[in-house]
């Protein structure tokens, strides 16, 4: 047997190996998508997307605290902000079915996203 062949295809003639990877002889999964599984799935996205930027603007605010850049002021703001954003988003995933480890996507080789 030649490196290129495999015990599969010996007794296959090529009419039989076409058959194979006809995209008939195994039907594609069906996905449903009805009106909820839409909003749903928006959902998700939207809900990741804003847990994402909502712990990068976090990070970002607490750099600037440390370094003294802003006032007491600005950073009262900024929990009170990030507090009711944090509420929004718990109220929004309650709304949608989610956990929090529903919105953090596995992004393969690179890890998980949040």
């Amino acid at each position: 047997m030649s490196p290129c062949e495999t015990p599969a295809l010996e007794s296959r003639n090529l009419g039989d190996f076409a058959r194979i990877l006809s995209p008939t002889a195994m039907p594609a999964p069906r996905v449903a998508l009805g009106q909820e599984n839409i909003a749903n799935g928006l959902g998700k996205l939207v809900l990741t997307l804003v847990e994402l930027i909502r712990e990068l603007l976090e990070r970002q605010a607490l750099r600037r605290i440390e370094a003294g850049s802003l006032t007491d002021e600005e950073t009262e703001r900024l929990g009170t902000a990030f507090l009711k954003l944090s509420q929004e988003v718990q109220r929004l995933k309650k709304e949608f079915g989610l956990e929090n480890e529903d919105l953090n996507i596995d992004l393969g080789p690179l890890g998980k996203l949040l």
